[in-house]
């Protein structure tokens, strides 16, 4: 999928300003932004869904058409589904829609069904409703899948449990838009990532290459008071009471700590991560 300085403006807002970039066919693809960025406008034009004030959409090298509806499948953040009726019958209801939709039994084994599948709708917890979300969404052997959020509010568990399901999605070749709010989804799902801001792309890669692009080694925090002030170098930054320095020389940066007398309880060393560069990037967090 291609999308080539893609605008959308409602009124004076503009809330997505000339975005471009490109998705392989066969990856997780991970679109971030903190609300109000632009990332849901930008999904819906991509989905078909909103039309752009200008710019384009392409899969496979043809602009996006009422055809392409039949190559997708969608896991919106919320779907209100039919009432007082099964699973099972829910799943059947939906490949009705379809010309060419999957077996019932290979949507059960895919998205791990089977201990749901004559449960009625109203009486699935969390995890369970998105995985047959997820159910719902592959029935038409999408050559692309969009899913929005689909693990807000999923405990641990369930969460990593979904992640698999995704994984085995991916291994058909299948192409996959994935929004998030928990970086670790990103940093363990995602081929390559795109941070959007203020309807902007700010960077687009792999997660390795963005976080080795911005970081060093490693990050070094350390909490200061205000009688450490006075003894701590010229140019040193604190932020919310706390010294961060990034390092690629971990024996020089202790040294050079411990050189200048401030207390160490409570030194935290870590590598970077996404949520690390999403902070830099953005300036907040992602659920801002």
């Amino acid at each position: 999928m291609r999308i080539e300085n893609l605008k959308k403006s409602f009124g004076s807002v503009n809330a997505v300003n000339g975005i471009s970039f490109s998705i392989k066919e066969g990856i997780c693809f991970g679109l971030l932004g903190p609300n109000g960025a632009g990332k849901t406008t930008t999904i819906e034009m991509m989905e078909g869904i909103l039309s752009p004030t200008s710019g384009k959409v392409y899969f496979r090298d043809r602009e996006i058409d009422n055809n392409f509806k039949k190559k997708v499948g969608i896991q919106f953040q919320n779907t209100a589904l039919p009432e007082f009726i099964t699973v099972r019958e829910t799943l059947k209801l939906f490949q009705a829609l379809y010309p060419n939709p999957r077996h019932i039994d290979e949507i059960i084994e895919i998205c791990s069904l089977s201990d749901i599948i004559d449960r009625d709708n109203q009486k699935l917890s969390g995890g369970q409703r998105q995985r047959m979300l997820l159910g719902l969404a592959i029935i038409p052997r999408p050559e692309m899948l969009f899913l929005d959020e689909p693990t807000t509010g999923l405990d641990p568990q369930s969460r990593r449990n979904f992640w698999e399901l995704i994984r085995r999605i991916k291994a058909e070749k299948t192409t996959i838009l994935l929004t998030t709010h928990y970086m670790d989804e990103a940093e363990v799902l995602c081929d390559q990532i795109g941070i959007i801001d203020q309807g902007q792309l700010l960077e687009i890669d792999t997660p390795e290459t963005l976080l080795s692009n911005h970081f060093n080694g490693a990050m070094v925090k350390v909490p200061v008071g205000k009688d450490d002030y006075s003894i701590l170098p010229d140019g040193t930054e604190i932020k919310n009471g706390f010294i961060e320095i990034s390092t690629n020389n971990l024996d020089i940066t202790m040294k050079s700590l411990l050189d200048t007398g401030i207390n160490l309880e409570g030194l935290s060393i870590k590598k970077p991560n996404l949520e690390d560069l999403f902070l830099k990037l953005t300036g907040s967090s992602l659920r801002t």
